[in-house]
């Protein structure tokens, strides 16, 4: 019987959808979708994106699952730029055959930040101190209650070279560009899909049924004929007892705590 739904779905694609910030709850959600794709055997997978970015970790791992399935399974990926596709996004992207956007999606910011908080002259004014206890000289780097000192800066600086460098690695590796292209226009700054287009970054304009269509015809089935099996996440805590538009600041909020200690950032 089993045999028999596995055989099912070889006549469907399947369909996953990224949207919001990007965090380790998206990562093991997106993870078992493409596990059940992989166990399924579907010919095609419609990988729908809007999302601004994330963590660099959980954005790495996506991108990774995404390339074992297309080279162990020879699913075709398509992906599907929707209103925003940036930083973290697009590492995701890259890691699908074919990229198809809107003329005005939102992409780009290709590149990774890292932000830290003083507050030391506030604490100054209303009599608080903290006083730490340390392993290592650099334990306590970024802390908020003072600044960086010279040293520290050099070390933050190299940690965000090196993210930067394998962003920009995936990014040649996923559009088949050189990493001295892509470095070229990777600087942060944000394009239209449009733009994105002229520089390599995706293959196609149009919508997400052109992205349904494409990836249909590239398992060799028929775009009329073919139904399109979306697997979607399982009921969270927002959606069933959040009042309706409350959602998305509850995820914001998730993600937030998610990141707690984690301030590496791959964020538009």
């Amino acid at each position: 019987m089993f045999g028999f739904f596995k055989r099912k779905f070889r006549k469907k694609i399947a369909r996953i959808e990224i949207t919001g910030a990007i965090g380790s709850s998206t990562r093991t959600r997106v993870l078992e979708a493409l596990e059940f794709v992989e166990e399924n055997k579907f010919p095609a997978l419609l990988l729908r994106i809007d999302s601004p970015g994330g963590t660099v970790g959980d954005s790495q791992e996506i991108y990774a699952a995404l390339k074992r399935l297309r080279e162990k399974s020879k699913t075709k990926v398509v992906a599907s730029f929707g209103n925003i596709s940036a930083s973290g996004g697009v590492y995701i992207g890259v890691g699908a055959d074919y990229i198809v956007s809107n003329s005005g999606t939102i992409t780009g910011s290709i590149g990774v930040i890292l932000r830290g908080n003083n507050i030391e002259k506030l604490l100054e004014k209303i009599g608080v101190s903290f006083k730490v206890i340390k392993s290592g000289t650099y334990k306590d780097i970024l802390s908020f209650d003072r600044a960086i000192t010279i040293e520290e800066r050099e070390i933050l600086q190299s940690l965000i070279d090196s993210s930067y460098h394998q962003f920009v690695e995936t990014v040649a590796e996923g559009r088949k560009l050189s990493p001295a292209t892509v470095r070229s226009f990777a600087d942060g700054r944000v394009f239209t899909g449009e733009q994105a287009l002229t520089l390599g970054l995706v293959d196609r304009l149009g919508t997400e049924e052109d992205a349904r269509i494409w990836a249909t015809e590239l398992a060799g089935l028929d775009p009329k004929n073919t139904k399109v099996f979306t697997i979607k996440p399982p009921k969270t805590f927002a959606s069933k007892f959040l009042p309706s538009g409350s959602e998305m600041a509850f995820n914001r909020l998730q993600f937030e705590a998610e990141t707690s200690g984690i301030p590496l950032w791959m964020w538009q």
